[in-house]
């Protein structure tokens, strides 16, 4: 399986923030260490220029971001420092989101080690999410040609905010998130089918609810393409979660996904999303659990 990694998907992080940011490189270490991913089938991205982030964001917003002018405000929003380094690793994961949809259409999956960033919204980043690297890639890979339907299947334990409010007019793609409803954010965007959980939901009702809702969201969108929102966030202690999962329901979950999109023929790009367990080392294991599903592991 083919996959997109940069070096630069880290930058440094003051002392003690919240973000798992070494989560990246050691999830690229475990796919090639346990041979899910060769080290010729990690392809590096290059930076995505603003004329394409500008299919998504405002120019106000890009040129705050490009010239280190977010307000304080703006910062506390975002939840991370705004730095060059910053910048650059988020165009770069645009690309490679971009790029796994392109390979996932010729291969029939692909992934991104990074990416997921939904609660970046056209006018502002969010919820430690710059860019929206799903919808941009969404409307790229139309303009190509290359796919015109899509499905964003968001199982991260928050609400795709962002994304539904990216793609809110376009009536060619389908956005299914499946979250915790009490949980950030507070303000929810309307998504095309949303289902929200209480806190503490366990594997049973969480695999019974995906499996009712999962087929309705490919049903109605028919999609040529769709971007998988694998987020660790619903395991049971993890930081911000609050949902209950098992490792065991977790990978229930990758087992369904995977094997409901394959058998309705539907190429898959796999994105991170968010993760916050105890360590950026189980995070990153836990991560890892959709990338050994795909390969039969």
């Amino acid at each position: 399986m083919r996959a997109c990694f940069h070096p630069d998907y880290e930058t440094p992080l003051p002392e003690g923030h919240p973000f798992p940011m070494r989560k990246f490189s050691l999830l690229r270490e475990i796919v090639e260490r346990e041979g899910l991913c060769r080290g010729d089938e990690i392809v590096e991205p290059e930076e995505a220029g603003e004329p394409l982030l500008a299919t998504v964001h405002s120019a106000e917003y890009l040129t705050s971001l490009a010239g280190s002018r977010l307000s304080r405000e703006a910062e506390r929003r975002l939840g991370l420092p705004w730095s060059p380094r910053l910048w650059r690793r988020s165009r770069l994961a645009v690309s490679g989101t971009l790029l796994a949809g392109e390979m996932a259409l010729a291969d029939g999956i692909a992934a991104n080690l990074a990416g997921g960033t939904h609660h970046a919204l056209p006018d502002a980043g969010e919820g430690f999410c710059v860019l929206n690297d799903i919808a941009i890639a969404i409307k790229e890979l139309r303009r190509r040609g290359l796919a015109r339907r899509h499905l964003v299947v968001d199982l991260d334990v928050h609400q795709g905010n962002g994304t539904a409010a990216c793609l809110r007019d376009d009536a060619e793609s389908f956005t299914f998130s499946m979250h915790g409803e009490r949980n950030f954010p507070l303000r929810k965007e309307r998504s095309d089918l949303d289902v929200g959980l209480p806190d503490h939901t366990g594997d049973v009702q969480y695999l019974d609810l995906l499996s009712r809702h999962l087929p309705e969201a490919i049903e109605r969108s028919r999609p040529e393409l769709c971007f998988y929102l694998a987020g660790v966030d619903v395991v049971v202690g993890d930081r911000y979660g609050r949902l209950a999962l098992t490792r065991e329901g977790l990978r229930e979950r990758e087992r369904f996904v995977l094997s409901r999109l394959r058998e309705a023929g539907v190429p898959i790009v796999l994105l991170l999303a968010g993760g916050y367990a105890r360590t950026p080392e189980l995070t990153a294991d836990l991560h890892a659990t959709v990338h050994r599903v795909a390969c039969g592991r």
